[in-house]
């Protein structure tokens, strides 16, 4: 596995603890973007280098997390080649990855308890994309100048 890039607000600093126990105990690679403390800080701050660093291949892939997961997934898919999927049950990080080939998987962190995360994160990372039909949507996506 290559590294993973991992960042979150304030409201997503609880649950990026228990994601990066997750991480470590599988003896995945990490980088931590931030935030660090549970201070008020603003998401895209964290979000913008977290997809910086994926669409340069730096990270494999990210895990993001902010209070409802949707400003820090708007923040994210801004760039052009981040899939970020705001993900809040396995059922739906599965699909994620087998029809999206989403790159960065983002939870609410005010509504995901460890153990769903621990579902959601096992879904999410093994779960292959199925391409075909697929591609040619995900090939849609990017916004052509």
């Amino acid at each position: 596995m290559k590294t993973i890039g991992i960042c979150c607000d304030h409201a997503g600093f609880p649950l990026k603890l228990y994601v990066k126990q997750w991480l470590e105990a599988k003896g995945w690679d990490y980088k931590d973007f931030g935030t660090y403390s549970p201070e008020s800080v603003d998401y895209p701050d964290f979000a913008h280098p977290l997809a910086l660093a994926v669409e340069s291949g730096e990270c494999y892939t990210g895990i993001a997390i902010c209070a409802s997961g949707n400003g820090i997934a708007m923040t994210l898919n801004k760039h052009q080649g981040i899939r970020a999927a705001l993900c809040w049950n396995s059922d739906i990080a599965e699909l994620a990855r087998q029809h999206n080939d989403a790159n960065v998987l983002v939870m609410p962190g005010r509504f995901t308890t460890n153990k769903e995360a621990d579902a959601i994160m096992t879904k999410f990372f093994s779960t292959p994309f199925e391409g075909g039909r697929h591609q040619r949507r995900i090939d849609k996506i990017p916004v052509q100048g």
